[in-house]
């Protein structure tokens, strides 16, 4: 009689962690859903910025400077698996980017003698012309870009 209770409890005790136990990988499956959810917003975000800027940049609001920081960092910044080698796919927005990369900014920019400053635009305006045409086509395909 003790071995059938016994059995009884082990049994109940078995079927209560089952059922918790599904319970668990039922809300993981649940979580799991909604962060992938997130993921893809942010991504569908980032994409779309990223066409905005391309926009921006073929529309002459945007120089290609300060375009190819924000298209690379944000290309770069995909929450992507096995995220491409975005550099070969776009050579010169990325080469621009290279060079301009390291310019200070904001305060640092303020901070520069008149003189400096222009001798930055001067190479950066230099660099941008040089540039030019393979960013224009580059331009275009990112306009219509996705992951």
């Amino acid at each position: 009689m003790t071995q059938i209770i016994l059995s009884g409890l082990g049994a109940i005790l078995v079927i209560g962690l089952i059922i918790y136990t599904g319970r668990l990988l039922f809300l993981l499956k649940q979580q799991k859903a909604r962060q992938q959810s997130a993921i893809d917003k942010r991504v569908d975000s980032m994409v779309q910025s990223i066409q905005t800027i391309a926009f921006a940049m073929q529309q002459q609001q945007c120089n290609y400077s300060e375009g190819a920081i924000r298209i690379c960092s944000l290309l770069k910044a995909l929450p992507i698996e096995n995220i491409p080698d975005y550099s070969l796919s776009f050579p010169k927005l990325h080469a621009l980017f290279d060079t301009v990369k390291d310019y200070p900014s904001h305060e640092e920019r303020g901070a520069l003698s008149k003189q400096e400053r222009r001798q930055q635009d001067k190479q950066r305006e230099q660099f941008e012309s040089e540039a030019e045409s393979g960013i224009q086509e580059e331009i275009v395909r990112l306009r219509s870009f996705s992951c």
